[in-house]
């Protein structure tokens, strides 16, 4: 790998961006971390060496504006931190002369699609949750009767982060109120949702970072808690305020047999989201094709290799030969909150230091 690697780390200032710096600086304090971000206020509190005010990932000059900055920076290789990102980079990797990591366009297309995505594994024989099209508000009927009249169903849209727009619903009316809430305060229309089976089991995640379809590294957490539920409707999201490190084998092997399934030439990243039936049998959920979670890279620090400078020495073209690509460890947890950097803790530990005044 080059000594002096110049990066840009896209969403600057964001909390995917500084983990992602944070992780990437201890791991290998000789890389040049430059930022950017279309927001200055963010960007303004990145801990980056050198901040960059860049179009939106949606503008139209997006792809000109940053192609004109890697070649006046000398930067090595840029890094999405968001799907907006990996969307834009992967549209113009051409203009940025390979100064990218990423799945093929068509990858990227197919995993953002959540229905699309699970028609696909289902096809393949992979575990994913039955999932259907709402067509229009008289479709809402004819999914739950095919799907035999369940208690709860999964609603949300086919894009999107964040859990953005997803709740249970119980019945067909309360799936038409919740489309027809999103309809009216966010513009989503109808079209836009999906109904799946409702999984209530544990929640795992399982980030990896492959090469030409060779996977190189991957590694298992458990979302416990979400950031945020008060101010949600449905407590639920994707954003994690407790998690922690498991040893799960098989639900690596299931990942990766997803991955290959719609991505045999697999290159970069993969973050994948794993949920349990009622039976404990886990189901690919979602495949965010071209980034890492937005807080797991801060559990790099108590894992045997470092998943952000595996990606950077991969993309940079050095040879990365890990003799155990699953790199698991139990029991450390992440916590976080607003204003606070993520802390990492094993579960020996959590309560050093902690004096039970409840009694």
């Amino acid at each position: 790998m080059k000594a002096r690697a110049r990066l840009l780390v896209m969403g600057a200032g964001s909390a995917a961006g500084e983990n992602l710096i944070r992780s990437l600086r201890a791991a290998d304090p000789a890389l040049v971390l430059l930022g950017s971000h279309e927001d200055r206020f963010c960007l303004k509190h990145s801990s980056a060496e050198a901040r960059f005010l860049v179009p939106s990932p949606t503008a139209r000059d997006f792809a000109e504006r940053v192609a004109g900055l890697v070649r006046r920076e000398g930067i090595d290789l840029v890094l999405p931190t968001a799907d907006q990102h990996v969307l834009a980079l992967s549209a113009a990797r051409r203009r940025l002369g390979g100064k990218v990591f990423l799945p093929s366009r068509a990858v990227v297309a197919l995993c953002r699609d959540k229905y699309a995505l699970a028609v696909a594994l289902r096809r393949r024989g992979i575990p994913a949750p039955a999932t259907y099209r709402v067509t229009g508000p008289d479709a809402i009927d004819r999914v739950f009767a095919r799907l035999g009249g369940p208690a709860r169903l999964w609603c949300r849209p086919r894009t999107g982060t964040c859990a953005r727009g997803g709740g249970a619903v119980s019945d067909p009316e309360q799936a038409r109120s919740w489309i027809r809430l999103w309809e009216v305060m966010q513009g989503l229309a109808p079209s836009a949702f999906t109904l799946s089976e409702y999984l209530p089991g544990r929640e795992i995640l399982c980030q990896s970072v492959w090469q030409r379809g060779r996977l190189v590294l991957v590694n298992t957490f458990e979302r416990l808690a979400y950031f945020g539920v008060d101010n949600i409707p449905s407590g639920v999201t994707s954003l994690s305020s407790l998690a922690k490190t498991v040893v799960e084998p098989a639900v690596a092997a299931l990942c990766r047999r997803a991955i290959l399934a719609v991505a045999p030439g697999a290159t970069g990243a993969f973050s994948v989201d794993v949920k349990e039936d009622a039976g404990g049998r886990p189901h690919i959920t979602e495949i965010n094709a071209g980034r890492f979670f937005m807080a797991m890279t801060a559990f790099d620090r108590v894992l045997k290799h470092n998943m952000a400078l595996t990606y950077v020495r991969l993309a940079l073209g050095e040879r990365v030969d890990l003799s155990d690509e699953y790199d698991a460890v139990e029991d450390y947890f992440m916590v976080r909150d607003l204003d606070m950097a993520p802390g990492i803790f094993h579960g020996d530990e959590v309560f050093e230091g902690i004096a039970d005044a409840r009694e």
